[in-house]
């Protein structure tokens, strides 16, 4: 199924846009799109805290890196100031994702 998104307000695809997509091109109502979109990106938020990495087929990874602490530098002071260690998101583009915004990066309509 294709999504077109026609035309973006701002640069971002915002998770009430989304709910609007959802409530216009599939019929859900509006409450339901909302729940939907919340309960997406919560199961997601969820994995990663939980130190699951993520996969959406087709689109990509979202993997947990532990970054190991190190010297760091205050830019104004020069002063040296230690960095913690501490847990990031990273993401990994599928290769198919990758394909398509090499195939449609000049498109004025985007597929999701």
């Amino acid at each position: 199924m294709d999504i077109t998104v026609e035309s973006l307000e701002t640069p971002a695809l915002t998770k009430a846009q989304l709910a609007d997509l959802l409530f216009e091109q599939i019929g859900l109502n509006k409450r339901e799109s909302k729940d939907m979109i919340d309960a997406f990106f919560d199961l997601i938020a969820a994995s990663l805290v939980d130190g699951k990495d993520v996969k959406v087929t087709g689109f990509g990874n979202f993997q947990i890196r532990t970054k190991a602490p190190r010297p760091g530098r205050n830019p104004r002071t020069g002063e040296a100031i230690p960095i913690q260690a501490r847990r990031v998101v990273t993401f990994h583009a599928s290769q198919k994702l990758k394909e398509q915004i090499q195939n449609q990066g000049s498109d004025v309509t985007e597929n999701v």
